[in-house]
């Protein structure tokens, strides 16, 4: 029974968090320094776990900001991924053809190039497709996979929940609106959310390169533990940026030796904490650069989502056998309950992202996104 007792209280830890999560920020107030919280590890578990990195790999995932690891998932299971990509496409597909806003649905185009089709009859597909939030089942076996998990505890300890942003990115060729510059992923968040060491499992679900746009990284930037400088928005697009000259200033980055360019295999997958500064590259291929970003933290911490949406509950040392509940964060429609929230127009095939960044930057450039702002109601979809 008093296991029980604990595992409830450690559930409702995770509910009781995350309704603080409104925006101090409305404020502007920053936090202070926090490096300990990105270059200490957390005692190790004492059993050895399949999957586990080794010393020297945690040394560098503390002392980099990053790490990738090379044929980390077995294909198979990112061949179910894809699958459900291909699903989400055919549908949106459809609903565009319902409603008329293309004229050929593309059937005969597949998981590389299809969406490309699709975004040059109705541009903005990629954009919706990437606002939907559908959690399919190949996504959710991804985020709690047994060897990831076993990562993540290394990283942030035992007990583990995942944050409510994640992402399938839909990164179709020379597309202003998927290239995203350089940034903090604390940037996005309420200021609070430095305070607690996010990890993010950068998935792509081709092999990715310089060409069809991968990640790069600025080495080290996370270790002051500050989120600097931001700006809203970049060119036409709904993302912050932080400007080279401010990684330089604020985070003594070294842009000729720390900058480096993180080409991920098919298999493999890129550790980030949510204070190195990293971009995507632009996608100069013909087919599209597919990735999930998925998301990890203690789930006693807040997760400095706005009070939008939840953490999730993935393990604990309480119950070596606990169950994942994902109705809510699957069984949620996230555009909808967003856009709802914002005051926005409700329709279903805005291509408009806003989210409460933009209220914590200055914006220095207006564009359509920056348009649909009002004060304390905005959708919330990271870069």
């Amino acid at each position: 029974m008093e296991g029980k007792r604990k595992l409830e209280e450690e559930s409702e830890n995770v509910k009781k968090t995350n309704k603080h999560a409104k925006a101090e920020d409305k404020e502007n107030v920053e936090q202070k320094p926090m490096p300990d919280v990105y270059v200490v590890a957390p005692p190790q578990p004492h059993v050895k776990k399949v999957g586990q990195l080794t010393s020297e790999q945690l040394k560098h995932y503390f002392d980099k900001g990053w790490l990738v690891l090379k044929d980390f998932f077995p294909t198979k299971k990112l061949d179910e991924a894809r699958k459900a990509v291909d699903v989400l496409v055919d549908e949106l597909a459809n609903k565009l053809y319902k409603a008329g806003k293309i004229s050929n649905k593309h059937e005969d185009k597949d998981f590389f190039n299809r969406l490309t089709y699709l975004e040059g009859e109705f541009k903005g597909t990629a954009v919706l497709l990437h606002k939907q939030g559908i959690l399919p089942n190949s996504f959710q076996n991804l985020w709690a996979d047994e060897k990831m998990l076993n990562v993540v505890e290394q990283i942030i300890g035992p007990e583990i929940a995942g944050h409510p942003v994640w992402n399938l990115r839909t990164k179709t060729p020379h597309n202003e609106q998927t290239t995203v510059p350089w940034h903090q992923d604390n940037a996005y968040l309420a200021p609070c959310s430095l305070e607690t060491l996010q990890l993010t499992a950068w998935i792509p679900l081709v092999n990715a390169n310089m060409v069809n746009g991968c990640m790069q990284v600025a080495s080290g930037g996370h270790r002051k533990g500050i989120t600097a400088k931001h700006t809203c928005c970049a060119g036409g697009t709904w993302y912050v940026q932080l400007e080279e000259q401010d990684m330089v200033k604020e985070l003594g980055v070294d842009l000729l030796k720390d900058v480096t360019t993180c080409e991920v295999p098919y298999g493999g997958v890129l550790l980030m904490n949510n204070a190195i500064p990293h971009q995507s590259l632009e996608n100069r291929s013909e087919i599209i650069r597919w990735s999930l970003d998925l998301r990890w933290q203690r789930p006693d911490k807040d997760n400095g989502f706005y009070g939008l949406k939840k953490s999730v509950l993935m393990k604990t040392s309480k119950n070596p056998n606990y169950k994942i509940d994902w109705s809510e964060m699957a069984g949620m429609n996230r555009t909808k309950k967003q856009m709802d929230a914002s005051g926005e127009d409700n329709d279903e095939f805005s291509t408009e992202i806003s989210g409460p960044w933009m209220q914590r930057w200055e914006i220095v450039h207006h564009n359509r996104h920056t348009e649909t702002v009002k004060p304390d109601k905005s959708t919330w979809h990271k870069a």
